[in-house]
């Protein structure tokens, strides 16, 4: 009888002990998922350093940007949403007047893509059919608005997503004493994203510029900066950017 007692507790207490295990294990697990949604979304108040700063802007290229580029109908709504092309232009002129490394990385390739495979799936798929970025045509150049100036510096290379792996981005960066990037440009969740964990993991202290992005609709634009931006870069928006080179430069004098 004692045995038969004994194992009825057993099969009324633990699954109540187990259970308040669970429902303790649950809160804590949402309260570790309340606190890095809170870290992914926040944007601290901060300052930027010039002389340590660069922007980087990825594929401003007409093929994006202008009417009659072969991928602007695929942007056009989110540019326009977000005010993609006035917010950079606005940045880009700041952070060159505060003394800002800029760096422009635009994407090209030769007369038939052969740079890509001659298999190739997904996006770079669709960038070989359509014959996309063909160097040295209109389609490829950098856009009037956001043409670079004299001091200026365009990587070369690039013929793939990430705006370091088959360029001189990380070079040109470490040469002109870069240790904070700035990233705004195309597409957000593609050639943006792949460019900002690549600088996370290259140690570089990183901004992603949400109003100065642009994905082929609002919604993967949007979603990109919730999910995943806070983990792998500080998200701010264009206004910010100014103040904190502003505050800098108040600072200074």
């Amino acid at each position: 009888r004692m045995l038969l007692k004994s194992i009825a507790i057993f099969f009324v207490v633990v699954p109540q002990v187990a259970s308040g295990f669970a429902t303790h294990n649950s809160f804590l697990a949402t309260q570790r998922i309340s606190r890095l949604s809170q870290l992914k979304m926040s944007t601290p108040d901060f300052t930027i350093d010039p002389k340590e700063t660069a922007v980087v802007l990825i594929e401003f290229q007409n093929e994006f940007t202008t009417e009659g580029g072969g991928l602007y109908g695929a942007v056009k709504d989110c540019m326009e949403t977000k005010g993609t092309l006035d917010n950079a232009k606005k940045v880009m002129d700041k952070a060159r007047e505060a003394g800002c490394t800029i760096i422009h990385v635009p994407i090209s390739f030769e007369k038939g893509h052969k740079e890509i495979t001659s298999e190739p799936y997904g996006i770079l798929k669709g960038v070989k059919d359509g014959n996309a970025f063909l160097a040295n045509e209109w389609a490829s150049a950098i856009c009037d608005k956001m043409s670079p100036a004299e001091p200026d510096i365009i990587a070369k290379g690039k013929v793939g997503l990430c705006g370091f792996h088959s360029t001189n981005l990380d070079f040109l960066l470490r040469s002109n004493g870069a240790k904070n990037v700035i990233l705004g440009g195309f597409l957000t969740n593609c050639c943006i994203e792949s460019t900002m964990r690549s600088a996370y993991e290259r140690g570089y202290k990183v901004y992603t510029l949400d109003d100065c992005c642009a994905a082929t609709s609002v919604e993967a634009h949007d979603a990109a900066f919730k999910h995943n931006f806070g983990m792998f870069s500080v998200p701010t928006k264009s206004d910010e950017v100014i103040a904190a080179l502003e505050k800098e430069a108040v600072a200074v004098a």
